[in-house]
């Protein structure tokens, strides 16, 4: 018989769930909640590596073990198929981003009373958490942010500056808003800050879109074997694990598939991996990520044409459909409802999508259900470690 004050699951928020429907903060499954509220540790429950467990808000999950967050990811992309009524032929065991993996990262810098503070905000609030250390961040970004709050503390008066960073070929890539030099000197030194960190790349946003500052050489980033420029503000997934995690499933998936549909392309993550084997059609909205993957196709002769297109409001039509043997979808946390329905219509072989969302993908799934496709594999995918935030890719079949 269970325990009814034992912790037997994470919620999607993080929060411990006891086997009666009670949510516990801080508890992990095998915990057990005591008359007085007090937690009783169980298996599972682990010693949080970061001083700032409880306060910063980029990590909700450092109490619990390896194995249960390997569940968590697993149960929260189950869990959504279920909740339409999808039941996949096959679950992968979930692919674990190691600590210190994040190659991408939003953060804050205020003056705090005289002296820089730089992090991730608090969870549900504005505060910063002056992030003295970071078991989620790559090094080479924690190592920038060390080094500007020292920049930063040269600095006179408030200011709320916001910073991000991505890792690309060069380095780090650094954008910072909400702050402009004023006068030669503090010009001067934010070039000698750039340089001693060795920089790939410095943009100033003053609120109309990123201005170059630094940029030694042109910024680019590797996918598929191929460095395609990377524009201030471009996606990337977050980790190189969960990028070649996600590649390698549509890889294995889409063999022998001679036209693909690859939709909301960003700067070709897939659309360049599976060019060798696939004619590619890659279609995104950002102008600028798609301009870069053309010019990089072009002159690398991949057998990728590109599209510049709004899926959302002009989604690939069935009819355009119907010359591929297989579509990709990797579209931002919204879903792709109106492309499924296009796609669900047309009853193209294979649909490979990739979402950062269970919700909105099983809303979508649904779609694809309902016109006869079956959910062949899922494979849940935690880049996001210690986050409550997943990752998956799954295969639909007619």
């Amino acid at each position: 018989m269970t325990d009814t004050n034992e912790i037997i699951r994470i919620a999607a928020k993080g929060d411990g769930v006891t086997a009666d429907g009670r949510h516990e903060s801080m508890a992990a499954p095998g915990d057990k909640v005591l008359p007085d509220g007090t937690l009783e540790y169980g298996p599972h429950h682990a010693t949080p590596p970061c001083r700032h467990f409880g306060t910063c808000g980029a990590c909700q999950l450092q109490h619990c073990d390896e194995s249960a967050l390997s569940d968590f990811v697993r149960n929260r992309v189950v869990y959504a198929a279920q909740s339409q009524g999808l039941e996949p032929a096959s679950i992968a065991p979930p692919a674990m981003s190691p600590p210190r993996s994040r190659r991408r990262a939003s953060l804050r810098a205020i003056n705090g009373g005289g002296r820089p503070l730089i992090g991730f905000t608090q969870a549900g609030s504005h505060k910063v958490v002056d992030m003295q250390e970071c078991h989620v961040l790559h090094p080479q970004l924690f190592a920038v942010v060390s080094a500007l709050r020292g920049y930063l503390g040269q600095l006179k008066g408030r200011y709320a500056i916001g910073i991000e960073m991505t890792q690309v070929d060069q380095g780090v890539d650094l954008n910072i808003s909400g702050f402009t030099p004023e006068g030669l000197e503090q010009t001067e030194t934010l070039l000698d800050f750039c340089r001693d960190q060795s920089l790939a790349r410095m943009t100033l946003d003053h609120g109309y879109g990123a201005e170059n500052f630094w940029e030694p050489d042109p910024v680019t980033v590797t996918l598929g074997g191929v460095p395609v420029a990377f524009p201030p503000g471009g996606f990337l997934q977050a980790t190189d694990h969960g990028e070649a995690t996600l590649v390698a499933a549509c890889r294995e998936w889409l063999t022998g598939a001679a036209r693909v549909a690859d939709l909301f392309a960003g700067l070709g993550t897939f659309a360049l991996s599976l060019s060798e084997a696939s004619h590619v059609l890659a279609a995104e909205a950002d102008a600028s990520a798609i301009s870069a993957l053309r010019n990089v196709a072009n002159h690398q002769q991949q057998r990728i044409e590109c599209a510049h297109r709004d899926l959302f409001r002009n989604p690939l039509r069935a009819e355009e459909l119907r010359n591929f043997d297989a579509v990709i979808l990797d579209p931002p946390r919204a879903g792709a409802r109106a492309q499924i329905e296009q796609i669900a219509s047309n009853g193209i072989e294979r649909v490979v999508y990739i979402s950062c969302n269970p919700s909105s993908w099983a809303r979508d799934a649904a779609q694809l259900k309902d016109a006869g496709y079956k959910l062949a594999e899922l494979r849940p995918v935690g880049q996001f470690r210690w986050s409550t935030h997943v990752e998956l890719a799954s295969l639909f079949v007619r």
